[in-house]
């Protein structure tokens, strides 16, 4: 068991850390307990200095810190090159990255603006396939792209709105993406997480109601943790998973499959 889990020493970017409490800093977490070197990439100097000080709390050295910003291909080219450049290979990418405007998230789906819906798509799903695109060059052992979705790609959720949609593209996005790069041994996956207190999802109007309705509905009659979310996208990037590409893998205590 332990060889499949192969992810000691191997470099594995992780894209989209806010705070303690975001699923990427789970996902991390989950990464550094069995060795991987992580590289991180934030934004803007506010999230390093959030993620220099999560860094501190845990006692951890990032393998690399790097400025990566997902509204600009110049952006991530850089930052991937960067990355190439001082660890030579990529074995694995995390993509945790979704935004929408505040406004875009209130009253109906039919008021979103295009300049929101053209934003929601660009920051929330385009920037997957960007993010490929630069990594695979990278990648030339293969690996893991894996990303984050919701149960509002696929069900209307109460105030998700055009976050659901990109959602949706994002979920296309990886089955189209899985075809192209199967080639090269590169997997890529959704893990579809229930929900989670993350800085997102406080800007979700309805977001207290459905913590309530999943612990009356759900199978497990629970919410599931950050860290349930970390240890099933860790088995997703190592060999555990190694015949599994193209998938949306749901983490949410059995929530979908109700009625």
């Amino acid at each position: 068991m332990d060889d499949l889990l192969n992810l000691k020493g191997k470099n594995i970017v992780v894209m989209g850390v806010a705070n303690q409490r975001s699923l990427a800093w789970g996902v991390a977490k989950s990464l550094q307990k069995v060795g991987a070197n992580l590289i991180f990439t934030y934004r803007k100097e506010r999230s390093m200095a959030k993620l220099e000080k999560l860094l501190v709390d845990v006692d951890y050295e990032a393998k690399m810190i790097v400025q990566c910003d997902v509204n600009e291909d110049e952006s991530i080219e850089r930052a991937f090159k960067e990355i190439g450049d001082k660890v030579g290979v990529i074995h694995g990418v995390l993509h945790s990255l979704a935004f929408a405007h505040a406004e875009d998230l209130r009253g109906d789906f039919i008021e979103t603006s295009r300049d929101g819906y053209a934003f929601a798509q660009d920051t929330s799903a385009y920037s997957l396939v960007a993010v490929a695109k630069y990594a695979r060059p990278y990648m030339t052992e293969g690996g893991t792209i894996t990303t984050m979705s919701y149960l509002g790609a696929e069900r209307v959720l109460d105030g998700y709105n055009v976050m659901g949609v990109a959602k949706a593209a994002l979920e296309a996005s990886v089955r189209y993406l899985a075809n192209d790069l199967g080639k090269d041994n590169i997997r890529v996956n959704a893990i579809s997480a229930g929900a989670v207190r993350t800085l997102s999802a406080k800007g979700v109007p309805s977001f207290n109601t459905i913590l309530n309705k999943i612990e009356e509905v759900a199978p497990l009659k629970r919410n599931i943790t950050q860290e349930e979310v970390g240890n099933m996208t860790l088995a997703m990037m190592s060999d555990l998973s190694s015949g599994v590409t193209g998938e949306v893998i749901y983490v949410d205590g059995g929530y979908h499959i109700m009625g």
